[in-house]
């Protein structure tokens, strides 16, 4: 399929990001707009093939340096600029500690390997400490980078296997199921391994790549079939803002919906909108309705709108703990004035190249092989600016913090901000969800040791998992735990918001845990 510009792509992009910024602004309604973010790795698995596929097909070979060089003009800008106005904004706003351990989020953010620094602690994108941490939103930023880096040599090696089509979607089909398996396994096993580590999101992107092979003929000219598509499509993703929550897992087999549903809506825009229909339920067409001006505007402005609206929310929390709706809607407003001016002094001149111009014309044309090289300024430039000044920013960060450090309590402070917040337990899996009602003790220590502490609760008995397991260790004794969510050790009936309904399920597990125990 030819690379052009396609308004419904757009529209999907508005699509995405409002669903991400709907859920992260605490609007219940949408309890899975997270999802926007799978929207998102689709588009760019369809657009990223579809480019390159073209270009093998054209030339037989991949400029590797151009394609880099127009993936900085595209993101690496802005990315930076955001990064910087929230590491400056935090100067005002943060304590000494938090600047210096969130300045090295920023570091990992501006390196796009924020991904890998949440895995090393096994973050819980989905836990209240989430909402402290103005960089964390990069990581999926950080998991397309990757794929940038991967997939051309992905397609690469399927035109020197064969060149063709089928080549290229048998390779990705291959690479996309083995994603897709150990995704599935990993969401119950590591659920932390499956939500940020890239590979284990490839078959996302693979899906996408797989539909912008399949022949145009098969859908061109069939209107009645493209429409169908995409308005089942477009129902998988309003499933999926409607009825995902955090408490499922994720990504896991529910991650179909949104993927599948992009996916479609992608193959039913195969020849651009079709709005000359006007009977019955054809009377507009996916591609149609995504073609409306302000999905339009939104969806120009969703890769500043996503930069921003984290940063905004998080920083308006740390000010106002409990933000009311008036409060969040003008967060929302501030986070989408930010993105016009990002968009219009920053990103958009730096995508059309009006920065790193001048850097490529400094290389002499006469200099044998200098047209390769003539993408390398901005290609180098940017990542190495990002990378100064958010070091600079972590230098002075530290320093910062040492003036304060006056003694060993300091010290300690500083060494426990470094240390994950989750509690042990939870980090094993070993906290009961809402739907449990089967108690699952774990135990930690020698399993010989003369003496057993039974650690019995809620989360609230949790946060002592790690400091009596740690001594327990040192001590000849064993912990067994028995926790689950929400649910207290007291025998008191109660209500679950979540569930919005009676907590019957912590009366039940609390009974088994009580004889249990």
């Amino acid at each position: 399929m030819a690379a052009s510009f396609r308004p419904d792509i757009q529209g999907l992009r508005a699509l995405a990001v409002g669903g991400v910024v709907a859920y992260h602004f605490g609007l219940t309604a949408l309890p899975g707009g997270f999802a926007g973010v799978d929207i998102f790795f689709v588009i760019s698995g369809w657009l990223i093939t579809t480019h390159l596929m073209q270009e093998i097909g054209e030339t037989g070979r991949l400029d590797l340096w151009r394609f880099y060089a127009r993936r900085a003009r595209r993101l690496l800008p802005a990315a930076l600029f955001v990064i910087l106005v929230t590491l400056a904004a935090g100067y005002f706003i943060l304590a000494p500690q938090e600047q210096a351990l969130y300045s090295r989020g920023a570091m990992f953010a501006s390196a796009y390997a924020i991904n890998l620094w949440l895995l090393r602690w096994s973050f819980d994108y989905f836990a209240a400490d989430a909402t402290s941490n103005p960089f964390i939103h990069f990581w999926s930023l950080s998991v397309e980078e990757q794929f940038y880096l991967a997939w051309p040599a992905l397609l690469l090696l399927a035109a020197w296997l064969r060149p063709g089509r089928r080549t290229a979607a048998a390779v990705i089909g291959v690479a996309g199921l083995a994603s897709f398996a150990a995704c599935q396994w990993l969401t119950s096993a590591a659920p932390a391994w499956a939500f940020y580590f890239s590979p284990l999101r490839a078959w996302e992107f693979a899906a996408g790549g797989l539909a912008t092979l399949v022949p145009i003929a098969l859908l061109q000219h069939r209107i009645w079939l493209r429409a169908a598509l995409g308005w089942f499509g477009l129902a998988l993703i309003a499933t999926a803002y409607l009825l995902l929550s955090e408490d499922l897992p994720f990504p896991g087999w529910y991650a179909l919906l949104p993927v599948a549903g992009t996916v479609l809506v992608l193959l039913s825009g195969v020849g651009g909108p079709q709005s000359n229909r006007r009977t019955g339920w054809q009377a507009i067409d996916p591609a149609t309705a995504l073609s409306l001006s302000p999905l339009q505007w939104i969806g120009t402005l969703s890769y500043s709108l996503y930069l921003w609206h984290w940063p905004v929310i998080v920083y308006a929390g740390m000010l106002a703990p409990e933000l009311s709706v008036p409060q969040r809607l003008g967060c929302g407003v501030l986070a989408l004035a930010l993105s016009v001016l990002t968009y219009h002094l920053i990103e958009d001149p730096a995508r059309r190249g009006a920065w790193m111009a001048v850097g490529a014309r400094a290389f002499p044309k006469a200099i044998p092989g200098a047209k390769p090289l003539r993408a390398f300024p901005g290609l180098v430039l940017v990542p190495a600016l990002m990378l100064t000044g958010t070091g600079v920013a972590v230098a002075y960060a530290n320093a910062h913090l040492a003036t304060r450090n006056i003694g060993p309590e300091q010290r300690g402070i500083e060494q426990a901000v470094e240390r994950p917040s989750i509690a042990r337990a939870v980090d094993k899996n070993c906290l009961a969800d809402f739907q449990t009602v089967t108690p699952k003790p774990c135990m930690f220590g020698p399993a010989d040791a003369t003496r057993t502490i039974v650690l019995f609760g809620d989360s609230h008995a949790d946060q002592w998992s790690t400091p009596l397991i740690e001594a327990a260790r040192r001590n000849d004794t064993k912990i067994i735990t028995y926790l689950k969510s929400s649910c207290r050790a007291s025998r008191l009936s109660t209500f679950n918001t979540v569930l919005k309904r009676d907590y019957t399920e912590c009366d039940a597990w609390r009974e088994q845990a009580i004889s249990e125990i």
